[in-house]
């Protein structure tokens, strides 16, 4: 049965997020201000610790952990991740959450500085403000509010700033799993602050497949292409029989699984990218293209089997490359992360219920993301099954021009993190 909060700590504690409202606000700007740009990775250190100074004053005990042998930890950008620890009454059960610190790159059409952290008529602005420096912000401030409110855990809460999810977090949250810190020897729950949108809890999320083609041609003389092979034209045919063939059988696939946007619930392939022949903007000489490779990003749902999602894809080359005189193909293979699920009936899904209807005066919606994020190292590696993602932001909002996250979903996440934590470490 679910237990009911005693209310003068309840109430204590809202009321210490209203009264942290406007530090926390500053230091979703501060975040924002450390323009940590991956690729390339930039500013992480910086940021760690600014977060783990942070911690630091919250009573938190702080590690740096840098992914040492990783290839991306360089010496010119360092994978250097925080992790702070403050202990209750026992050490369990631990609460942790977990945020990514770095951001993609700005890109073009921004009205303000994408990295000024501007606050403008409730919002703050600035790439990361939602994907995902609120939610680091709103984890921080969540434990300095219990800590304010002068209310001692049950458990203990852990709060961590990670590297490179945009990339993969191989040296991010993946590295604290394999290192035993992300683990389920220690860790009860993790809840990852993504914006999903204040109202609404992820419980997982599709599978991705990233793979490269490469076809290979023979060059010749562009004024006489039909004695060479264009590798070109056969990625062309390759691209065709995607559409022509796989695409159809893919929109027909539909997962149970809650992922919005609607669209999403089908399994589906993009075309990250391609290149063949010469440079386009160089000097251009008279050639055959004598390669062509292409990447593509296939999410497949929790219904399908990631041996027959390959499969399908290798028939379909192999089918091409019978139909098709001289086209020769490479497949290598990027990426393979598997789709990940809450389980149902998880205490951590059931408090955050609670605590968004306290919050929020409305019922919390479960979903699962489009797209993948650090759940699937908590889980696969970790071992860590009641692993969510709750946080304050728009998602649509993400990785656009001009991003932001509203003032009051920030303060509203805050209070629901507050209360959660409260109730998973046994406090109330």
């Amino acid at each position: 049965m679910p237990r009911h909060a005693p209310g003068a700590v309840v109430d204590r504690v809202l009321a210490s997020v209203d009264d942290l409202a406007d530090e926390l606000v500053a230091f979703t700007s501060e975040l924002i201000r450390v323009p940590t740009v991956n690729p390339p990775g930039a500013e992480y250190a910086a940021c760690a610790r600014l977060i783990g100074n942070r911690l630091a004053a919250s009573g938190f005990d702080v590690d740096y952990v840098a992914a040492e042998g990783r290839p991306e930890h360089t010496p010119a950008h360092p994978r250097v991740n925080v992790v702070g620890l403050r202990r209750g009454r026992a050490l369990r059960p631990l609460v942790h959450l977990n945020g990514h610190v770095d951001v993609v790159p700005a890109g073009a059409g921004w009205t303000l500085d994408p990295f000024g952290g501007t606050v403008r008529d409730g919002r703050i602005y600035g790439r990361g403000a939602c994907d995902m420096k609120a939610g680091i912000a709103a984890a921080v401030y969540a434990a300095e509010a219990i800590r304010r409110a002068a209310v001692e855990l049950a458990g203990s809460i852990e709060i961590s700033g990670t590297v490179d999810e945009e990339s993969g977090g191989f040296a991010g949250a993946a590295w604290l799993a394999e290192q035993g810190r992300l683990n389920a020897d220690r860790v009860d729950y993790v809840i990852i602050p993504e914006p999903l949108n204040v109202d609404r809890i992820s419980i997982g999320h599709r599978g991705v497949y990233w793979f490269e083609v490469t076809t290979h041609g023979r060059i010749g003389h562009g004024s006489m292409p039909f004695l060479g092979v264009s590798a070109i034209e056969h990625m062309g045919v390759l691209l065709d029989r995607v559409r022509r063939e796989l695409l159809p059988p893919l929109a027909g696939r539909t997962t149970a699984m809650p992922v919005v946007p609607a669209g999403a619930r089908h399994a589906t392939i993009n075309i990250n990218g391609i290149e063949g022949g010469q440079p386009v903007g160089g000097i251009q000489t008279p050639c055959v293209a004598d390669r062509c490779r292409a990447v593509f990003d296939r999410r497949f749902l929790l219904e399908e089997d990631f041996d027959a999602v390959r499969a399908e894809l290798v028939a379909l080359l192999e089918r091409a490359a019978r139909d098709t005189p001289g086209l020769r193909y490479d497949l290598r293979d990027l990426m393979v992360v598997h789709p990940v699920r809450t389980p149902d009936g998880s205490p951590l899904v059931a408090a955050l219920e609670r605590a968004i209807q306290r919050v929020l005066g409305r019922p919390a919606a479960q979903v699962a993301s489009p797209g993948t994020y650090d759940q699937k190292h908590v889980d696969r590696i970790g071992g860590i099954r009641h692993c969510v993602a709750y946080g304050p932001g728009i998602l649509d909002l993400a990785h656009q021009p001009d991003e932001w996250c509203s003032v009051d979903d920030l303060v509203n996440a805050t209070r629901v993190l507050a209360l959660a934590i409260l109730e998973l470490t046994g406090t109330i």
